[in-house]
């Protein structure tokens, strides 16, 4: 099974920026968290950050055939983007939408997310803590599948 972590755009600044909001952590510190639940699991992931729009679709729709499971956090695209919003539906791959900050208690303009209707789930407000929870959320999704799936070809055999 394979995860794919799509990343939007300025989350390459954690740690830098806007600290008060996003905490000290860097991405590379929450991809490596990341991956030692990967690998934990028995799970392969890969890690993508852009912040480009286009480049961000792309990504999703190159998911196809490739992965299991998306995380994202469509960072400042959660609040516009109908494209990554369609490509997600697009896609019908299991995806949980993850944020550091929480949302709803942020500025008027931040609270409502386009993408999240398209996702399996969304987490926010945890910190560097709610991938972890994505984690284990996409996780559970996927080996739920699995099992549908199994179950469904044992059936017809």
């Amino acid at each position: 099974m394979k995860i794919v972590v799509i990343q939007g755009p300025n989350l390459n600044m954690l740690g830098i920026r806007e600290q008060n909001i996003y905490g000290p952590m860097k991405l590379e510190d929450i991809h490596a968290q990341m991956k030692a639940v990967a690998d934990q699991s028995n799970v392969e992931i890969e890690f993508f950050q852009s912040n480009l729009e286009g480049e961000i679709v792309d990504r999703i729709q190159e998911c196809i055939g490739e992965a299991d499971g998306i995380i994202i956090n469509p960072a400042a695209y959660t609040h516009t983007s109908i494209a990554i919003r369609d490509a997600i539906r697009a896609v019908s791959i299991p995806t949980i939408e993850v944020h550091i900050s929480n949302i709803y208690a942020r500025e008027e303009f931040r609270s409502k997310s386009i993408v999240a209707p398209s996702c399996s789930g969304h987490i926010s407000g945890f910190g560097p803590f709610g991938y972890h929870l994505a984690m284990v959320g996409i996780i559970q999704i996927m080996n739920e599948l699995k099992n549908l799936q199994q179950s469904q070809a044992n059936q017809e055999n």
